[in-house]
C-alpha cells in the first residue's frame, strides 16, 4: 500500500469511530485496568482489513515506529511515525518537507477508560487539533504477549471503504 492513504488520513477530520464528547475525568464508571496493560508498548504493525473484499493491506509502511503508554492513573499517550521519514534537506524544513513530516506522524495524549473489550482514548492534546476533545474507541485483546487494538468497523476516512484498522503492539526489548 502506498503512503498516500496514510498521508491523506493525517490531514482529514477525526475517524468516524471517534465521537465529539468531553474528556472524561477519573472516577466515572469503567472496568478495572488489567495489570498487564500498564506500561509502554512498541508498535509492530498496522493493517487495514477491507470488510467487503476481505483484503488485508499494510497501512503505514512495513516498519512503523511507535509507542503507546498506559499508566495506572488512567493516562495514556501514543506516538506513531511512518518508517523511512525523510529529514529536511536544510536546518529548517521547507513547507513541503514540513507537510510531509506532519502527515507521516500521529501523536496524542489524554485519559482512557475500559468497558468490556473496548478501550477508549479521551484525547486532551493532539498533533492534529481536530482530534482534541474526541474519543477514539478501540476493540482490544491481549494474547499473552501482544496487545491488539482494532478500530470498530467504519468507513476509512481516506476512501470511504468500510474497514477495520488493526494495530499490534508488544513490549519493547
Amino acid at each position: 500500500m502506498t503512503a498516500a492513504p496514510y498521508n491523506a488520513l493525517m490531514s482529514e477530520a477525526p475517524h468516524a469511530s471517534m465521537s465529539e464528547t468531553p474528556n472524561r475525568p477519573p472516577g466515572l464508571s469503567r472496568d478495572p485496568v488489567p495489570d498487564w496493560l500498564i506500561g509502554t508498548w512498541r508498535l509492530v504493525s498496522v493493517a487495514r482489513h477491507d470488510l467487503a473484499t476481505g483484503a488485508k493491506a499494510d497501512y503505514i509502511g512495513p516498519d512503523p515506529v511507535g509507542y503507546i503508554n498506559y499508566s495506572a492513573d488512567r493516562r495514556m499517550m501514543v506516538v506513531i511515525a511512518r518508517s523511512g521519514r525523510k529529514k529536511p534537506a536544510g536546518a529548517a524544513a521547507t513547507a513541503a518537507e514540513a507537510d510531509a513530516l506532519m502527515k507521516s506522524f500521529v501523536s496524542y495524549a489524554g485519559t482512557y477508560s475500559i468497558r468490556g473489550n473496548e478501550i477508549t482514548h479521551h484525547v486532551q492534546a493532539s498533533w492534529n487539533e481536530s482530534w482534541r476533545g474526541t474519543d477514539q474507541t478501540r476493540l482490544w485483546r491481549y494474547d499473552g504477549a501482544r496487545l491488539h487494538l482494532d478500530t470498530p468497523p467504519s468507513p476509512d476516512p481516506v476512501d470511504g471503504t468500510v474497514s477495520v484498522r488493526s494495530m499490534v503492539w508488544e513490549r519493547p526489548a
